[in-house]
C-alpha cells in the first residue's frame, strides 16, 4: 500500500497528535490534586527537555528524509524509520508498565506525561505543518 511522500508527513502528524493528546489527556486527569506553581513549572521542564532534546530533532531528521526520497509513492509506514518505530513501542511499553504496574505516584503522573504529552502534541503539529508547507511548495 502506497502513498504519495507529503501524505506521510500528514500521517506522522496523525499519529503524533493520537498519541500526544491521549498521554496529555492522562496527565491532565491525574493532574486534579496536584495543581502548584511548581508543579507545573517541572512539567514545562518536561515539556522543553522532550521538544528540544528528542521531538524537535525527530520532526527536523524525519521531514527532511521523507522530502528527499526520489520516488513520489512510498509505503505507507516510512513516515517513520524502524529506529523510530522501535523508539515507539518501546515509550508505549514503558509508559503503560509504569502506570499499570502502581510504581509510580499520580503526581509523578500528572507532571511526567502533562510535559511529555505536550510535547508529542508539539510534534504532531510540527509534522502537520510540514505537510501544509510541502504542499504548498508543490503546487
Amino acid at each position: 500500500m502506497k502513498i504519495k511522500k507529503n501524505y506521510l508527513l500528514l500521517l506522522a502528524g496523525i499519529v503524533w497528535l493520537a498519541a500526544g493528546f491521549n498521554i496529555l489527556r492522562i496527565g491532565i486527569i491525574s493532574y486534579k490534586s496536584y495543581v502548584t506553581l511548581i508543579n507545573l513549572a517541572l512539567s514545562a521542564a518536561v515539556f522543553f527537555l522532550f521538544w528540544f532534546m528528542v521531538f524537535g530533532k525527530l520532526v527536523r531528521r524525519h521531514t527532511d528524509r521523507i522530502v528527499r526520497y526520489e520516488e513520489e509513492m512510498q509505503f505507507i509506514l516510512k513516515f517513520f524509520d524502524r529506529k523510530s518505530f522501535c523508539i515507539m513501542v518501546l515509550m508505549m511499553t514503558f509508559g503503560i508498565g509504569l502506570r499499570t504496574s502502581g510504581l509510580c505516584p499520580d503526581i509523578f503522573i500528572a507532571v511526567f506525561y502533562s510535559g511529555l504529552g505536550t510535547a508529542l502534541v508539539l510534534a504532531g503539529l510540527a509534522f502537520t505543518g510540514n505537510y501544509i508547507t510541502q504542499a504548498a511548495r508543490n503546487r
